[in-house]
């Protein structure tokens, strides 16, 4: 009887594991010989095709090698702005260019990922719609490649509304504070005016903003050589260039980011605590530089 009850377990736990559904945050959309300008112009135009808005593109680190596309489409600009704690950030998709030898890696966020992770226990009231815009998405791209393989690590589905790294990580909703501002209005200005001058060598890649909402999500490049995108991107891995850029988000008058410890977690999940540690000083980096953007 005791073997019959620790086999009945066995079996059961065994299942359990068998039906948890793993979420990886990258799909692979294929490989093209073309370069990655030409795969580029090619991607902006069929997500344009599509009734996607491309907000904006860049090379992270300033390689030529990589190219991220930031995009995004107004159901689900619509409906994510709904989830009042910084569900905005869950508004923006990315493509990822890789180059790798004499072909380029095209890749892009996945959106449940992203979604459920974001939006938390919102994620099953607007399913529905947000599936929508998974599916066709990937319909879309369809013409540019057609492998759709899951790549990056994986999370459990259910996990990823309350992910964290390891034991006492932050969480989703430990966001830094960067600035409370005066307005919504000074906020913006002075954000934007910032980075139009490039401070702390940043570069602005795109500004999605919900006037009636005061809300305002900024995607920056950190371009500095020295502890910016440069510095820590080659260590925790290239092939997730679609993880970029950092984003500030600014709600009524106080301006956030996601910590850096969840921030890059998230989108590496399968860094060991010993890479982890060799970027032990980027989540710091980038708070300061950020900072900057809000003086």
């Amino acid at each position: 009887m005791k073997n019959l009850l620790i086999s009945i377990v066995a079996i059961l736990a065994f299942g359990t594991q068998f039906n948890a559904q793993e979420i990886s945050p990258y799909i692979k959309i294929g490989t093209t010989t073309e370069t990655i300008q030409q795969a580029s112009e090619k991607i902006v135009a069929v997500l344009k095709e599509n009734s996607f808005t491309v907000l904006g593109e860049y090379n992270p680190s300033n390689k030529s090698d990589l190219k991220v596309i930031a995009f995004t489409r107004n159901d689900i600009k619509n409906t994510v702005i709904k989830v009042k704690d910084r569900g905005a950030l869950a508004a923006i998709y990315k493509i990822g260019l890789v180059k790798e030898g004499e072909k380029v890696i095209m890749s892009y966020t996945n959106p449940e990922y992203i979604l459920r992770a974001y939006l938390g226990d919102h994620y099953t009231k607007y399913k529905n719609t947000l599936g929508a815009f998974s599916t066709d998405l990937r319909s879309a791209l369809s013409s540019v490649g057609s492998e759709f393989e899951p790549f990056g690590g994986s999370v459990d589905a259910d996990k990823l509304k309350k992910y964290h790294y390891k034991i006492m990580m932050p969480y989703f909703t430990d966001p830094i504070e960067i600035k409370e501002f005066s307005s919504f209005k000074e906020g913006l200005t002075t954000i934007e005016a910032n980075l139009k001058a490039k401070k702390g060598n940043t570069k602005k890649v795109y500004e999605l903003v919900y006037t009636s909402e005061e809300v305002a999500v900024f995607g920056v490049a950190l371009q500095s050589n020295e502890d910016g995108e440069a510095y820590f991107l080659p260590k925790i891995g290239e092939a997730h260039a679609a993880a970029l850029p950092y984003e500030i988000i600014l709600q009524g008058k106080e301006a956030t980011m996601l910590h850096g410890k969840y921030r890059l977690a998230l989108h590496w999940p399968e860094l060991t605590m010993g890479t982890f540690m060799t970027i032990m000083s980027t989540p710091g980096d980038i708070e300061d530089t950020l900072e900057q953007l809000c003086q």
